[in-house]
């Protein structure tokens, strides 16, 4: 199973995720692209074997990603803080791939319904919905 993290700013979710997903699934083929150099490198520190950074990257990486975990603004264009391009909210959004968009209530997107979790719970419920993706398909 191919699976991207996405993240921007300072990479601190993606790192987060990367090492909770190579924790509970050591053969996971983890790609990590940030949108930023910052980003990237927290990525790799924190585990993830293949990595790169940039709008090209993203769209590359969503053609062969089997499931896509990131921060919800990855598919709204000029979030984070202006560091999602058009052309890569447009690849992730019409990738095959799964999506697990972590709500996070920051850069002027606010999700109705969700309650201000820690970054833990959501997390966790990431890896949950990961879980449930990975029975169903494999």
């Amino acid at each position: 199973m191919n699976i991207l993290v996405i993240d921007g700013q300072g990479g601190q979710l993606g790192s987060q995720i990367i090492k909770e997903i190579s924790s509970a699934y050591p053969a996971a083929d983890i790609t990590a692209v940030g949108t930023n150099a910052v980003a990237t490198a927290a990525m790799i520190k924190s585990g993830a074997k293949k990595a790169a950074t940039g709008e090209n990257p993203v769209i590359v990486a969503c053609r062969k990603a089997d499931v896509i975990i990131g921060p919800v603004g990855i598919v709204i264009a000029d979030s984070l803080f202006g560091e999602i391009t058009p052309k890569m909210s447009v690849a992730i959004g019409q990738s095959d791939a799964s999506k697990i968009l972590i709500p996070v209530n920051k850069c002027e997107n606010l999700v109705a319904g969700v309650p201000n979790l820690t970054v833990s719970a959501l997390i966790e419920d990431a890896l949950a919905k990961l879980q449930m993706i990975i029975e169903k398909n494999y």
